[in-house]
């Protein structure tokens, strides 16, 4: 039996709750083989991010080389790409790769910390995102993408489908939960939107949700799931992270990547 992979490309965090670590550990929770290219180290934790060492571009690119030589990956996606360096180098390693890709826009952390020089996000838009089968921007991300404010489930809508229509992607999930009401995902995938709902919960222990989210949509796209359904498990998936939350560190901290067992969403 051929087990599905998984390659998360991204920065790390030393407390277990976002970047590599956070998709290592959904990876495994949704039953496939995770691989790590480590882009940046990052201290941080719950409080916040303290310092952050970019690795050199030749060296993720040879982490790069390494796996794939080995064992090509079903689906990639990546995180934190802090530099302009670094994107062209992932782009130029993944555009003849006939594999999934997730983009996790990462570009600000919890705790308010810029990760992304400003000069990158641009080249997210012109030279990642028309590689990506999804991208996964919540809502000042997805400002940061289409270059207007998104206040409503209308403007969400119409941010994924520039994401889509424009900047090249094949699908984009507008996620809402910056905005005023129910916390509801746009999906757009070319053709028509879908929408995920959930229930708020009250906790500041939301660190490496998109992480987790995203990470979720890979795995399921590995092992040969539509996009809907990926994006319904990973939401379904990180609703229950974010419910039975595990209430450690002293700041904004991380979700339960176990949650879904107290529920019961089947692992397959």
């Amino acid at each position: 039996m051929k087990v599905a992979s998984a390659l998360t490309i991204a920065g790390t965090d030393p407390t277990g709750g976002a970047g590599i670590q956070a998709d290592l550990k959904s990876f495994q929770e949704r039953e496939v083989y995770g691989m790590s290219v480590v882009t940046s180290v990052v201290a941080q934790n719950t409080l916040g991010v303290q310092s952050i060492q970019h690795l050199p571009v030749d060296f993720i690119e040879k982490q790069l080389h390494a796996v794939f030589e080995d064992i090509t990956p079903d689906a990639v996606k990546t995180g934190m790409i802090a530099t302009i360096d670094m994107m062209e180098m992932i782009a130029k390693n993944l555009k003849d790769k006939n594999v999934h890709y997730v983009i996790d826009p990462v570009m600000v952390a919890k705790s308010g910390h810029s990760l992304m020089e400003e000069q990158s996000r641009e080249v997210i838009r012109k030279v990642l995102v028309p590689l990506a089968t999804v991208v996964t921007p919540n809502v000042p991300e997805a400002e940061s993408l289409v270059g207007f404010e998104i206040h409503s489930t209308e403007d969400a809508e119409k941010a994924a489908k520039v994401i889509v229509n424009e900047l090249g992607s094949k699908a984009a999930v507008v996620k809402g939960g910056h905005l005023v009401g129910e916390a509801i995902d746009v999906l757009y995938d070319g053709k028509e939107f879908s929408y995920f709902k959930s229930e708020r919960f009250d906790t500041k222990h939301t660190h490496g949700t998109g992480c987790t989210f995203s990470a979720v949509i890979t795995a399921e796209l590995a092992k040969g799931k539509p996009i809907a359904e990926a994006v319904a498990t990973g939401k379904a998936y990180i609703s229950d992270a974010i419910k039975y939350t595990l209430g450690v560190g002293k700041g904004n901290g991380p979700t339960n990547h176990w949650g879904y067992r107290l529920k019961g969403l089947p692992n397959q």
